[in-house]
């Protein structure tokens, strides 16, 4: 199923929101994690795509050793500007890139990973096994995807909030997108589709979301995410009273101070 166009735009504010807000927000709990099973198998060079801002980058980038080659890519250019200038511990290749078509060698990395990107790829078989193509014998591919969009809090309260705003066309992009890669019979059919002669392993993964206000996780999910191109498609006059809505609703399941809401998301590795 093809997505929106909505659904690929992270342009204008949404890199800098994005990184503000929706990394410490989300992302960030599952970057360690992530960093943590790369630097265990000890890669000599590692690719990541989709690398988005860089928050697993970075993590990376402090994680393995200095000997250990990292190749960041990324197929927006906003997202991997926003990247580049936060930077990281050392030095990283930063490539503009598409999962579905790597400008790489074939055997050329021993690890590939992809921090809740894959929800995005038109042809995730094809993404798969553009991954086993460019990894070495024995190398492997490690990705995560979102869980169903009730098992992660905040998201589900923020599309609910909206539905308010918008009840002849809510806005579905979190239900629909990030949160819409979740049945694992899926994902294991699809990791075969890609080449992958092993099955692959899945861990489901829960954390907790925090935030000091609930006014940050409105702006992070109505302001730095593609959402906020569904709701300014809509009527880009509203944003502002959307984002307040989707921040009372956070208000009143979750208080007025600082925020705690679980997320959780499959975490899933292959070997090639």
């Amino acid at each position: 199923m093809s997505l929106p166009d909505t659904d690929k735009v992270f342009a204008g504010s949404i890199p800098r929101l994005y990184d503000e807000y929706l990394v410490p927000l989300i992302f960030e709990p599952y970057a360690i994690d992530l960093a943590a099973r790369v630097a265990a198998r000890r890669p000599e060079r590692v690719l990541e795509v989709a690398a988005g801002t860089g928050v697993v980058t970075r993590r990376l980038a402090a994680a393995l050793p200095a000997s250990t080659a990292i190749v960041a890519t990324d197929l927006n250019p906003a997202m991997l500007e926003q990247a580049r200038a936060v930077g990281s511990a050392r030095p990283v290749e930063w490539r503009p890139a598409d999962a579905m078509q790597l400008p790489f060698e074939g055997a050329s990395f021993d690890l590939v990973v992809c921090q809740f990107g894959v929800m995005f790829f038109p042809d995730k078989g094809h993404a798969f096994a553009e991954a086993r193509r460019v990894l070495r014998p024995g190398g492997a591919f490690l990705f995560n995807a979102w869980d169903r969009i009730e098992e992660n809090e905040f998201a589900a309260v923020v599309t609910e909030a909206l539905a308010t705003v918008f009840p002849d066309d809510p806005p579905r992009f979190m239900a629909r997108t990030p949160h819409g890669y979740f049945d694992l019979a899926a994902i294991a059919r699809d990791v075969a589709q890609g080449g992958f002669p092993a099955a692959a392993q899945i861990d489901t993964v829960s954390a907790r979301s925090r935030a000091a206000t609930p006014r940050d996780v409105a702006i992070a999910y109505c302001q730095g995410t593609p959402l906020r191109s569904e709701i300014e498609t809509r009527d880009k006059a509203r944003l502002g009273e959307a984002t307040d809505v989707a921040t009372e609703a956070i208000a009143r399941r979750f208080g007025t101070g600082p925020v705690d809401g679980k997320i959780q998301a499959h975490v899933v590795a292959v070997e090639r």
